[in-house]
């Protein structure tokens, strides 16, 4: 369980100097956005300005909200550019952004302008494309950030730990929308076992 850090008893305020960045990152289903909400309520219990942001693109579950695939869900601002957050998030605490891989690598330059400006800044978002690639813009995200909280699923397949994103089409496009219907949560052998099994076939 993350416990929020309060760099020496100080509470996170528009009044404090001290910012930071949180990255939660992990396959899918592996819950990221369930402990962003997590964090972020807890958050609003302290009685902190809360804002919460997600690509516009992203109209899975809700068109406004963010919602986790078990359906616990927080209001949300979708935006089409990162750099919107600057603006929409000048008077508030902390800044919740869900779906970062989504966004374009000014994300990266946002969410430290935030947190040098003092704000609390939580990010969850894939760490690997279906390709087991590094999902830019969250490989940079996490090397800048103070805290990393990396969530593991259950491989779909074996039952095992799981924290690659297997995709069950042939799609070559890196960023294709879809749950359960396109995607499975992997541990590693089973994941390449299926990209093996893609690779024969592709060629028979």
């Amino acid at each position: 369980m993350f416990i929020e850090p309060n760099f020496g008893s100080r509470h996170i305020s528009r009044k404090n100097e001290t910012g930071w960045i949180e990255v939660i990152c992990g396959s899918m289903f592996s819950g990221k956005t369930e402990e962003l909400i997590r964090r972020l309520n807890r958050a609003k219990i302290s009685n902190l300005k809360v804002e919460i942001f997600k690509p516009a693109t992203d109209k899975r579950y809700h068109i406004t909200n963010v919602v986790s695939h078990d359906r616990k869900e927080i209001r949300s601002t979708p935006v089409e550019f990162a750099n919107d957050i600057l603006l929409l998030a000048a008077d508030c605490d902390l800044v919740g952004i869900d779906e970062a891989q989504f966004f374009d690598h000014a994300i990266v330059d946002v969410a430290v302008k935030l947190a040098n400006k003092g704000k609390r800044v939580i990010i969850a978002g894939l760490d690997m494309d279906f390709m087991a690639r590094p999902f830019a813009p969250m490989n940079d995200l996490m090397a800048v950030a103070e805290f990393v909280t990396k969530t593991h699923a259950i491989c779909m397949s074996c039952g095992s730990t799981a924290s690659y994103t297997y995709r069950l089409d042939d799609s070559n496009k890196q960023v294709v929308l879809g749950e359960k219907d396109l995607y499975q949560a992997r541990c590693r052998r089973c994941y390449h076992m299926g990209m093996e099994t893609k690779i024969k076939a592709a060629k028979s």
